[in-house]
């Protein structure tokens, strides 16, 4: 093959593009900040020289992590002037099944919100490894620094995930805690809440800005509780739940009027719901289905 030729060239790209934008998602929880990022890699490895490149797979994903770096330093900083909290934008992995196909690693809410607590470096580690299991020598090459550093890296980032994260149920599980929330938050139902939430639950808004979007984090069984009861005579008027797989897990589309109004889903353990996820701001849930 000769790598000169552009139409071959695209050959190869087309055919790791999936992983490439698994590893950018992944690093910056955007789906449309990682279809940018990867089509910078297209632009640029239409522009190299492609025939001093030895592997091609490896060459593109050691592009892809690096722009990433670069842009989640970039990134936190527009985040700052976000309009209330920042979740994830959720990707339909069963409209994607190469997403969720490497490992489910680093691709459920729950980990990619852990994971912002890492250095740009620390995520790059811990998302090679974990999620495509990369060697530790080729993610020395790729991060350009050692192997015992990267093993470093994918230990620190490893323990925080795992130092923070409970047990998930399993998807069935909380497809059933998500509906009875659902039920329960329609009705208003104060005590029948409080039953389905951990002591520590947080109930989390993204919305930057859109109508009716908490701009804080609502934490505690009680308070969740009756901040959600609080809006049940209104908000749930016309509103219809369609249930979804999103970034692996279940999730509830809420439609209204024939638009979305929110994006739905949760984690939870053996001790109950421990994050309520509302996602609404509209660039984040626009390509929904």
């Amino acid at each position: 093959m000769e790598l000169s030729d552009l139409d071959e060239a695209a050959t190869v790209f087309t055919q790791v593009r999936p992983r490439l934008f698994g590893i950018a998602y992944r690093m910056l929880g955007s789906a449309a900040e990682a279809e940018d990022l990867v089509q910078d890699v297209w632009l640029r490895w239409q522009n190299y020289d492609r025939d001093t490149v030895q592997n091609p797979a490896a060459f593109l994903a050691t592009t892809t992590t690096r722009l990433a770096i670069n842009h989640l330093q970039s990134a936190r900083v527009r985040r700052e002037t976000y309009i209330g909290p920042w979740l994830p934008e959720p990707v339909d992995t069963s409209a994607d099944p190469y997403l969720g196909a490497e490992t489910g690693d680093a691709l459920e809410f729950a980990v990619l919100i852990l994971l912002e607590k890492l250095t740009p470096t620390e995520r790059a580690a811990y998302v090679l490894r974990e999620a495509f299991d990369y060697p530790y020598a080729q993610i020395a090459v790729i991060l350009q620094t050692s192997e015992p550093a990267v093993r470093q890296l994918v230990s620190r980032a490893r323990k925080h995930v795992n130092s923070q994260r409970k047990a998930p149920v399993e998807v069935g599980a909380q497809r059933e805690l998500l509906s009875a929330f659902i039920t329960a938050a329609r009705a208003g139902d104060l005590a029948g809440l409080e039953k389905l939430f951990a002591a520590d639950v947080a109930s989390i808004t993204d919305g930057n800005g859109a109508k009716h979007a908490a701009r804080r984090v609502v934490e505690g069984a009680t308070p969740v509780a009756k901040f959600v009861a609080a809006f049940s005579s209104f908000w749930w008027d016309g509103v219809e739940a369609r249930f979804v797989t999103l970034n692996g897990r279940p999730a509830a589309v809420l439609e209204h009027a024939g638009g979305i109004k929110a994006v739905l889903t949760l984690t939870a353990s053996a001790d109950g719901i421990d994050h309520l996820l509302w996602l609404m701001n509209p660039d984040k849930i626009a390509a929904v289905r």
